[in-house]
């Protein structure tokens, strides 16, 4: 198949090795930042934030997180260009989603009188997924890996090499950037950058994914 979206996912893989010396340039950037943005959500809640790793200093703090665990992921805090932390809030409520219906309000998309009938039925969904604990946590993570898939087809459209890593620690990410998550969570980051032609031990093998009969069924 030689549509463009399939050539971009054929050539997307999970860097192993980058190059700290090259740079994501600052118009690319600002393009992933909006199409992850942009990323659809459940019932539109957006319940995520995103923290964009590009200073020494950062870098070095994430580095640190892979003190106790998740070692071989640790060389990539240093020498990806940037690295994102996909975080989710573990605890969703109405005041959370009010925000997004009164953006939907500023932009006409919802009428004030439709605004209680639209807060209730909403929310009523993420209300449905709570644990025995009343956390919703399992629902807004999974809202992030949503956002995480729609990253990786934009850095292969890009042409900018991409790692998704589970492999971090939410425990010590938590610490470390305590500040910028403001009680969100972590539990998957995404490197970015350009591998390394010399060390990148995963750049040209071929694509190794199960054959489309076995993954879909038509009825």
């Amino acid at each position: 198949m030689t549509h463009s979206i399939i050539k971009d996912l054929s050539n997307r893989y999970t860097t192993k090795k980058y190059d700290a010396s090259k740079r994501i340039s600052e118009e690319n950037i600002e393009i992933i930042k909006e199409a992850i943005r942009l990323s659809a959500s459940s019932i539109n809640s957006q319940p995520w934030k995103f923290i964009l790793i590009e200073s020494d200093e950062a870098k070095n703090r994430l580095d640190a997180t892979f003190a106790n665990k998740y070692q071989p992921n640790r060389h990539h805090a240093k020498e990806a260009s940037h690295i994102i932390l996909f975080a989710h809030n573990p605890n969703y409520q109405k005041e959370d989603y009010k925000k997004v219906l009164n953006i939907n309000v500023a932009l006409g998309r919802l009428k004030e009188e439709k605004y209680d009938a639209s807060l209730n039925g909403g929310f009523h969904f993420a209300d449905l997924l709570r644990d025995e604990h009343g956390s919703n946590e399992s629902w807004t993570k999974a809202q992030t890996y949503i956002a995480l898939g729609n990253a990786l087809h934009v850095m292969a459209r890009l042409g900018i090499d991409s790692t998704p890593m589970e492999g971090v620690d939410s425990e010590l990410i938590s610490e470390f950037f305590a500040d910028e998550l403001n009680g969100y969570v972590c539990h998957v980051a995404l490197a970015m950058g350009y591998h390394s032609d010399a060390e990148d031990f995963n750049y040209g093998l071929p694509k190794s994914r199960l054959a489309t009969e076995d993954v879909f069924t038509v009825v």
